[in-house]
């Protein structure tokens, strides 16, 4: 499928993906993907942006290629590696056959018949379809020297295999960065992305996606669930529930066939909203019952 050609028409395209986008997110995504510029996507956890890839890539029909950070990450598990063992088959059978030229060995064995690509590799590579979806996923879990490596990817859509040369993308990839923040990603590496906060949605844009996402939820239930999730967001929590507990919880309460909310029902399913105790021990009971009555005050009031 072809690439966006108004931001009307990204709009469009997350939509028949069922991701509901607000407008500024659509237009950089529409920016990044004419000016063929990676998008940097930074934001809380559970805020959407992993799944704005995976979108990308069903709704244009490419391939989508992940690459998950994480503390130690090199280029071996990222852009390539030796085949060491059929290097040494390939060696051994040369030995065999009395081959003397240990240049032209050489050469062979770092051929690209024996690399080994990864994820980044991968995605420098043509594809029938088009160019790929390349997600570097939480990019602040990984080591800064990795992501200087990432400096060269970037900007130039290649990577240098010292014994082969320089490998460079006929069609540059589309490339989606996501970062929970957990650290500061470097300004040289932000330089070459086109950025974009992800904040949690406002009510409306929650409840379009609970439609969209738990369609058996029912309305009424929908709506105090999103009210309910938008205080709680409100308050000194550890962790605020991102949008995928809103439909988690919404699943649950569903399953326990529920269709208003009330303190016991609230108290007993909070571990699908809340991942840690303290979070769970000052939400439960008294906070979960003022959190109620100012939702249904809210609601009388706007009938």
């Amino acid at each position: 499928m072809n690439l966006p050609s108004t931001i009307d028409e990204t709009v469009e395209l997350l939509a028949r993906g069922a991701y509901v986008a607000d407008r500024s997110l659509a237009t950089v995504i529409f920016l990044a993907l004419k000016m063929g510029r990676p998008l940097l996507l930074e934001g809380e956890a559970g805020v959407g942006k992993t799944e704005i890839a995976k979108v990308l890539a069903e709704a244009l029909g490419r391939r989508l290629i992940r690459l998950q950070c994480y503390e130690g990450l090199d280029t071996a598990a990222a852009v390539y590696e030796w085949n060491y063992q059929a290097q040494m088959i390939e060696i051994r059978l040369a030995e065999a056959e009395g081959v003397e030229d240990r240049s032209e060995l050489g050469k062979d064995v770092f051929s690209e018949r024996f690399l080994i690509r990864r994820p980044i590799l991968q995605a420098l590579e043509p594809a029938v379809e088009g160019p790929p979806v390349l997600l570097i996923d939480e990019l602040d879990r990984t080591d800064e020297p990795f992501e200087a490596y990432l400096l060269e990817v970037l900007s130039d859509f290649q990577v240098t295999v010292p014994e082969i040369g320089t490998i460079k993308a006929a069609h540059p990839p589309i490339v989606v960065v996501t970062s929970n923040r957990t650290r500061e990603i470097h300004d040289a590496l932000k330089r070459r992305c086109l950025f974009h906060w992800v904040d949690y949605p406002d009510a409306t844009r929650e409840l379009a996606i609970l439609k969209l996402k738990a369609p058996k939820t029912p309305d009424n239930l929908s709506r105090d669930i999103v009210a309910f999730v938008q205080k709680l967001r409100g308050l000194d929590l550890y962790k605020s529930p991102g949008i995928a507990e809103t439909i988690d919880w919404a699943e649950a309460l569903t399953a326990l066939d529920a269709v208003a909310l009330d303190k016991e029902l609230v108290n007993d399913t909070l571990g699908a909203l809340l991942k840690y105790q303290d979070d769970i021990a000052r939400v439960a009971g008294s906070e979960a019952a003022r959190l109620l009555e100012e939702i249904r005050m809210a609601a009388r009031a706007a009938d």
